[in-house]
């Protein structure tokens, strides 16, 4: 029988690559997902019957030791960037990924790759970041062979980086950045599930940083954007200090609103934003593992065309100014 994958959030951004790339390399797939009924699109990834959408908790130790039952290996995608209800960072990223360890490891399991951020570190003050690092070393501690992926901001058709930015320049001549000469180093999600893949198939160890080829400030990155959707706008730094400011002022909107409404911006982003995000000097990354990063260049036109002026049309038209009357 072919071997057993369960997939912690595989469903999500990333987690939904890895599903498809585990399915072609001929392993069942157990995707552990909180609404099942939203993630039927799975099953499409392999054969009838080899990829199912199963329902988990991660906050809970039965869920989780139901679905990795019986498997070979674990995947943990779970992650949050924003903490709602009882999804803090500290329950879903630093005691949900110590509880898939230390189930897995319980169950025998041997194999465990867990999705982590460039930035995770104990010391920082985001707590985004400390709990990033707190999940890393619950992991280690229970399976001290693990694989542990360190990607810088992950971009594709379905992120919400570019997407949210671009469909920003639709309202005004204006986009507004936090941290506009912080770095970062984009990573296009199919290369992160690659090597993910391959530490679950080449039960590989340690910890990777993973970077794409392109390293922009933020202000670059937004004007590598707008040259792919075609549209011109003025791209303003926000001061840290006011984007202190409003934040704040969101969290009091969102505690008086008790969680409806949710601002664009929270304190621990803000804080997060004043750290480059790129691979570390010295670092292991996708050259141990025999990957060649695609650039931003290859997959932006391929998703963002839909927010240019024209849509799918603007093609065409820049080709028509060529004509001769």
């Amino acid at each position: 029988m072919a071997k057993l994958v369960t997939i912690f959030g595989g469903s999500g951004f990333v987690g939904r690559y890895i599903a498809r790339r585990m399915a072609k390399e001929g392993w069942r797939v157990r995707v552990a997902v909180r609404n099942p009924n939203e993630a039927m699109f799975v099953r499409t990834y392999g054969v009838v019957g080899q990829v199912e959408p199963v329902f988990c908790n991660i906050r809970d130790d039965s869920s989780v030791a139901g679905v990795a039952h019986g498997a070979d290996a674990v995947v943990n995608c779970v992650g949050v960037l924003d903490e709602i209800g009882k999804n803090t960072f500290d329950a879903v990223q630093a005691e949900g990924a110590e509880r898939v360890a230390r189930i897995a490891a319980s169950q025998g399991i041997t194999r465990m790759v867990q999705i982590s951020a460039i930035g995770a570190d104990a010391e920082s003050d985001s707590e985004y970041a400390r709990s990033k690092a707190a999940g890393e070393a619950g992991v280690l501690q229970h399976m001290p062979d693990a694989m542990i992926l360190r990607p810088s901001i992950i971009f594709g058709p379905e992120d919400d980086f570019f997407n949210r930015f671009a469909g920003m320049t639709r309202f005004g001549p204006v986009l507004p950045v936090v941290g506009g000469d912080t770095l970062f180093q984009p990573v296009y999600v199919d290369d992160v599930a690659q090597a993910a893949v391959l530490g679950v198939t080449k039960n590989l160890t340690g910890i990777y940083e993973l970077g794409g080829p392109d390293v922009q400030t933020f202000r670059e990155l937004m004007g590598t954007m707008l040259h792919v959707i075609r549209r011109r706008r003025m791209v303003v730094n926000i001061p840290f200090p006011i984007a202190r400011m409003m934040a704040f002022g969101f969290s009091v909107g969102r505690m008086l609103s008790l969680g409806l409404v949710r601002g664009p911006l929270t304190k621990d982003q803000v804080i997060n934003l004043k750290t480059d995000n790129i691979v570390a000097d010295g670092a292991q990354g996708f050259a141990a593992l025999g990957i060649a990063p695609v650039p931003m260049e290859a997959i932006l036109p391929d998703y963002l065309w839909r927010f240019r002026p024209s849509g799918q049309y603007s093609e065409i038209k820049e080709s028509a100014r060529n004509l001769k009357a």
